[in-house]
């Protein structure tokens, strides 16, 4: 995350439920409201071109916030899903939440650095 840090403002939040991360999401003030990307398996799996080319539209649209919310262990709900603007997967395995966060966070690092023109990522 600390590699993120120079490319977007981010920061790690732990929600006790789906009515906490939905009030969280409301919280956040800005010009746009938050972009809210659930991840759960049966979510849409990207590329990290893919992760990046979304990152770069959502930028150029104006988005101020995006919220990446890792699911719970029994999935996210339909509600849910229907109040999220995006669902991606990162894959169809069932992983532990710390391991997700740091797949997510790398990814988002590849995305960024993809953005960028940075040689990080090779495309292998």
């Amino acid at each position: 995350m600390k590699r993120i840090a120079p490319y977007a403002k981010i920061e790690a939040v732990a929600f006790r439920d789906e009515e906490a991360l939905f009030a969280f999401v409301t919280r956040q003030r800005a010009r746009t409201p938050a972009w809210l990307a659930l991840l759960d398996s049966r979510g849409e799996a990207l590329s990290s071109e893919e992760l990046a080319t979304l990152l770069g539209a959502r930028r150029d649209a104006g988005q101020q916030t995006i919220v990446f919310a890792i699911g719970p262990a029994s999935g996210w709900s339909d509600r849910a899903r229907s109040q999220a603007q995006q669902t991606l997967s990162l894959g169809r395995m069932t992983l532990p939440h710390e391991l997700a966060r740091l797949v997510l966070a790398e990814q988002l690092y590849r995305a960024f650095t993809i953005l960028g023109g940075h040689p990080y990522h090779t495309g292998h």
